[in-house]
């Protein structure tokens, strides 16, 4: 197993403390298995972003979307067991997942969720980046005071 040391990023940042946990939950992750539901992010605009899960074979009953402080959380239930009855259907292959899942996303604390809607069996979950207008870049002026003192000439 490889380790980095992601020390030299951070010596001329501050206050980005949770990038070093980020890395260190993306480098040692243990989970060998494929993720499931298969999941998309695209970028669709300056501050859009949209979230598409492949949930083929789930309804909308089935699927719970929870956003609690800056986790996302998408869960699928597993389904369930039917009585067994002279209408229902034996089943000769089962392709199509339905098992049950839990997909968790971490947003920045800026990112709000707008929608979710399914549509031909993939889940969309849009996104939204509202940049408080104090965070927001700003040109800084450049004051030139003849009255101010000079600072020495280094030697």
């Amino acid at each position: 197993m490889r380790t980095f040391d992601l020390s030299p990023l951070f010596r001329n940042t501050v206050g980005f403390d949770r990038f070093d946990r980020l890395f260190d939950v993306a480098f040692n992750n243990t989970n060998e298995g494929p993720a499931f539901p298969a999941y998309d992010i695209v970028k669709q605009g300056e501050h859009e972003y949209r979230i598409t899960l492949a949930v083929a074979g789930y309804g909308e009953d089935d699927i719970e979307v929870t956003q609690e402080g800056r986790v996302l959380t998408v869960a699928g239930k597993a389904e369930t067991a039917e009585a067994e009855g002279e209408n229902q259907p034996v089943i000769l292959h089962r392709g199509i997942a339905r098992r049950a899942f839990t997909r968790r996303f971490h947003l920045a604390d800026t990112v709000k969720v707008t929608n979710a809607a399914m549509v031909n069996g993939l889940l969309n979950i849009d996104l939204v980046n509202e940049i408080p207008e104090a965070e927001k870049p700003r040109q800084i002026a450049i004051n030139s005071n003849s009255n101010s003192k000079a600072l020495p000439k280094a030697a």
